[in-house]
């Protein structure tokens, strides 16, 4: 009876009410984020009608002819649109390729470093780039591959060049360049989550292959990678859908109208013709294409991950 009494409807209400209360500066909190996340994230969603509006700013959302798919048609007949989504797609996994390889191996190669204080002072260094603008960093990259630039010197001095070049001026550098850009600022902070996963591994794995035997590239290939894998296929979902964001601050300050075929990306694209011309429908027909692949291309490959009996995000 008293069992019975203890799961009563009563009780259990009385206790939920109890834990709300004692928890109730942290409901608090969380709610002012759900309400950030609704009026910020959610609200402004309602402005995508304009993408099938011919949308006036004097007629408004509601006053606006409705044209349904026709700004869609005319971005996928536009054969600079097309080009922008090569040049997106193509950035997009340039950049997330070497990001990836880059922070996996500076992570592995930083956990290897027996001395506390240098592991330490290298890795606060190496994530220091992250808290510079895009503005900073462009102007230091700039200033690196120009004619009179470090880049230049070192490869004049190593006989790879017979002169100086303006790395701005050839298109088949820009990929590699904006690639470079982001492996130099976000290597350091993005090797912090895989060194906390490196760190979680048990230890007595690591002292089971030294009994048999294991040198470090051994360790490494079968306890490190294996206890980073799941952290990766996460981490690489929730990063796909970043692809087509393949950035806009490096390609719209490092370019020109040389490298324009290579440099303009979605939301370049989007800056010019929506903004720049005031043709809000066009701009926000493209937000919405973008906003479709990446929720796409996360599912399909969160999708892949549970085929295949990874780790995944739902």
């Amino acid at each position: 009876m008293s069992l019975m009494r203890g799961n009563s409807p009563a009780l259990k209400e009385k206790n939920s009410k109890a834990e709300m209360k004692r928890q109730g500066i942290l409901l608090i909190i969380a709610a002012l984020f759900v309400i950030y996340g609704i009026v910020f994230y959610y609200l402004p969603l309602f402005g995508w009608i304009m993408a099938f509006q011919n949308y006036k700013i004097k007629d408004g959302i509601f006053g606006s002819e409705f044209v349904g798919l026709r700004w869609f048609k005319f971005l996928f007949s536009d054969a600079t649109f097309v080009r922008v989504i090569r040049n997106t797609l193509c950035m997009g996994v340039i950049n997330l390729v070497a990001t990836t390889i880059t922070a996996i191996g500076f992570a592995i190669l930083l956990n290897e470093v027996r001395n506390t204080f240098g592991k330490k002072l290298v890795q606060t260094i190496s994530y220091l780039p992250h808290f510079l603008s895009w503005i900073v960093v462009t102007g230091i990259i700039a200033d690196a591959l120009s004619l009179n630039g470090i880049v230049n010197e070192v490869l004049v001095n190593l006989h790879i060049l017979k002169s100086p070049i303006s790395f701005f001026m050839y298109k088949k550098y820009f990929w590699g360049i904006v690639a470079f850009s982001n492996v130099w600022k976000e290597t350091g902070w993005n090797a912090i989550i895989y060194l906390a996963t490196i760190a979680s591994i048990d230890p007595a794995l690591y002292e089971a292959a030294a009994m048999d035997g294991a040198g470090r590239w051994q360790k490494i290939k079968h306890i490190t990678l294996p206890g980073l894998r799941p952290t990766i296929i996460i981490l690489l979902i929730m990063n796909i859908g970043n692809v087509i964001n393949a950035g806009f601050e490096v390609q719209y300050l490092l370019g020109n109208g040389l490298l324009k075929p290579v440099s303009e990306t979605i939301d370049i694209y989007v800056l010019n013709y929506g903004v720049g011309k005031m043709n809000y429908s066009l701009g926000t027909a493209g937000g919405v294409f973008k906003t479709f692949v990446s929720i796409v291309l996360i599912v399909v490959f969160n999708f892949v991950a549970k085929k295949t009996g990874d780790e995944r995000l739902f």
